[in-house]
């Protein structure tokens, strides 16, 4: 078998040893419905609200601020339109550089004239721009949610969520932040920046895919997202998976007990990579910001050239998983709404390589020795 180098962490990462030990007594002999009232049903009840209260101690909320979801998309979603629906928010400020998820829930609303959407502008790093932001608030005292994500899921731009935050605070807005590639991997806490609402996807910190959680400040009063049974105390019915939200706060607690050796080791390796590439073709730049960026992920704008628009499958083919972008939106030819925002090139290639705690230097010396013979000849070359 041919070897294959994994570089698409920020798609999504494989579950941890530990976690799949600790879900699969949930997928086995713990099945009770966690609604149910005997022995097993109680049983599974216990390990959720034990997982929920674990979730809650690592970002500094309270148990009951927590509440489980599908993943970040819903999470979002749940955020957004209920704000509308329930907080009375008839205004929404959000960049042009959003996960789809966001993007696509603000236009939904706005084409039902239910809110009026106003985009902060963003530099050539996709983070806002906050004293343009400061002026949209000042601007009206409609009632108002901020929602601008915390780390671009495509170039890893990084910005100062205490900063938005107390300036949300000074203009009485609501916030919410997509937070779902910064959890596990950087310290968020609440009680320090104060924050309305949060995303987490388990999947995007070693956890496993179909189980997120949704942190709404207890200020804000809404309505359930989803209609049905009286789960997640009446706020999202349908029964809980189980396994998943036991898997998703194993996985948090390790990524953040192992957060500073992993930072460090990830860290290095990014900046490795960095210079191998820009020293093998010195035409490319590092898209994103330079400083404050997620340490897993390097987005490089490559420039034009008979390899251009085959390189991500060409990289595949020599055994390297990578992606243009969003893996929400992988099967898209047009280039990314993220680099439109940033005025990228249209004849230049992005290539998002995104490491993990798993990736070693011999992944990253290989991943360029494909791309080398990917740049020199326009195919790949096996060793």
């Amino acid at each position: 078998m041919s070897r294959r180098v994994y570089l698409d962490n920020a798609a999504t990462t494989p579950v941890r040893q530990e976690v799949l030990d600790a879900m699969l007594p949930f997928l086995t002999s713990n099945f009770g419905n966690p609604s149910s009232i005997h022995q097993e049903g109680r049983t599974t009840r216990a390990a959720i609200e034990g997982a929920r209260k674990l979730v809650a101690s690592l970002i500094g909320a309270s148990t009951g601020e927590i509440f489980f979801t599908s993943g970040g998309t819903e999470s979002n979603n749940m955020a957004i339109k209920c704000a509308v629906s329930d907080l009375g928010v008839k205004r929404i400020i959000t960049s042009p550089a959003e996960h789809h998820c966001v993007k696509h829930s603000v236009e939904h609303l706005k084409s039902m004239d239910m809110v009026q959407v106003d985009m902060v502008k963003v530099d050539q790093y996709a983070l806002p721009d906050f004293n343009h932001l400061e002026e949209l608030l000042a601007a009206s005292d409609t009632p108002t949610l901020v929602t601008i994500m915390h780390a671009n899921n495509e170039l890893g731009s990084m910005l100062d969520l205490h900063q938005l935050s107390a300036l949300c605070k000074k203009y009485g807005a609501y916030l919410h932040s997509d937070t779902v590639q910064t959890v596990g991997h950087f310290p968020i806490n609440v009680q320090q920046t104060p924050i309305d609402f949060m995303s987490g996807a388990a999947h995007k910190f070693y956890g496993p895919k179909g189980i997120g959680f949704i942190y709404i400040n207890s200020r804000c009063h809404i309505h359930p997202f989803i209609d049905g049974g009286s789960q997640e105390r009446n706020m999202r019915a349908g029964t809980e998976n189980s396994s998943g939200i036991v898997g998703l706060a194993k996985a948090m607690q390790l990524a953040y007990a192992e957060l500073a050796e992993d930072t460090a080791h990830i860290s290095s390796l990014k900046e490795y990579m960095r210079q191998e590439i820009l020293s093998l073709c010195p035409e490319a730049y590092i898209n994103g910001h330079p400083v404050n960026s997620l340490y897993t992920v390097l987005n490089v704008s490559f420039p034009p050239g008979p390899y251009a628009d085959l390189m991500i499958m060409s990289l595949d083919i020599a055994g390297i998983s990578v992606s243009g972008g969003s893996a929400c939106s992988s099967g898209a030819e047009s280039q990314s709404h993220v680099l439109n925002a940033i005025g990228h090139p249209t004849d230049r290639k992005a290539v998002r390589f995104s490491l993990s705690r798993n990736t070693t230097r011999e992944d990253i010396d290989y991943a360029v020795e494909q791309l080398a013979g990917i740049l020199s000849a326009g195919v790949h070359v096996l060793s």
